[in-house]
């Protein structure tokens, strides 16, 4: 991404704020080029003059939940992401919980959507999660659901209390939410969670799961600030505004693609 400046006539802010950000296996969950999410984030706090402070935890290591205001875990390949089961349960499922029940924010995307889940099937094995989600994901003797997709979701803070996620989704699980889970969207165009139930995502409180990738972030600018002033307990409206016209052509070609 080139240097940016913000809006035009404004200069860069300084704030006092600092984004900690933890990466989960970035090495390993790292499939669709999500690492594209962690870049965007760091590129729009500095040019509003806001810190931004980037750690990883991968194989074996304790999660120090009280450093980090923001989580990420990406999708990974079959055999990456059952270690990466097997290591949350045994190193980080306590801090996240952790983290979760200070309000950090946990962003999991497509395997790491199922992951912060209760389960999912891999083959005929029931894979454990973390439990932050009330979904499980099961298989079906059936195709994958891939292609381009957007969905309507509603968040706090958005000046007209909506928008609209474009991405893209390839995953042959489907994922089930409880009865009491909230979905993070509707399905405007694509699949979704199962193909057929019209909900995309699952969201609990600043716990939010999507199989939306291809990245994510660069193509929905908007949600990485609203993730940015979520994580930092400020309003969206807060942030210094940017000159993002690139951006916004970026977010139509992706809702183009969609359909929408």
């Amino acid at each position: 991404m080139p240097e940016r400046s913000a809006s035009p006539g404004l200069p860069p802010a300084r704030t006092p704020h600092t984004l900690r950000v933890c990466a989960l296996y970035p090495d390993l969950m790292n499939i669709y080029a999500d690492r594209g999410n962690l870049l965007v984030l760091e590129r729009r706090c500095a040019w509003r003059g806001i810190g931004f402070e980037l750690h990883s935890s991968g194989l074996g290591e304790e999660l120090e939940q009280a450093r980090h205001d923001l989580f990420y875990i990406g999708g990974g390949q079959d055999r990456d992401q059952r270690l990466c089961a097997e290591d949350l349960l045994e190193h980080k499922r306590a801090g996240l919980q952790a983290a979760a029940a200070r309000d950090a924010l946990v962003l999991g995307v497509c395997g790491g959507y199922q992951l912060l889940g209760h389960s999912y099937l891999l083959g005929s094995e029931e894979i454990e999660g973390v439990g932050l989600l009330d979904v499980r994901t099961v298989r079906e003797d059936a195709q994958r659901l891939i292609g381009n997709v957007a969905i309507e979701v509603e968040l706090e803070g958005l000046s007209d209390g909506a928008g609209v996620l474009a991405g893209f989704e390839n995953h042959g699980g489907r994922t089930r939410l409880g009865e009491h889970q909230r979905a993070l969207g509707r399905v405007l165009h694509g699949h979704g969670n199962d193909g057929r139930s019209g909900s995309e995502g699952a969201r609990t409180g600043n716990t939010i799961g999507t199989y939306l990738h291809g990245p994510l972030l660069p193509k929905n600018t908007w949600f990485a600030d609203w993730l940015v002033a979520r994580a930092l307990a400020i309003e969206p409206s807060e942030l210094q505004p940017l000159d993002d016209r690139l951006e916004q052509q970026t977010h139509a070609s992706a809702l183009q693609a969609a359909g929408v």
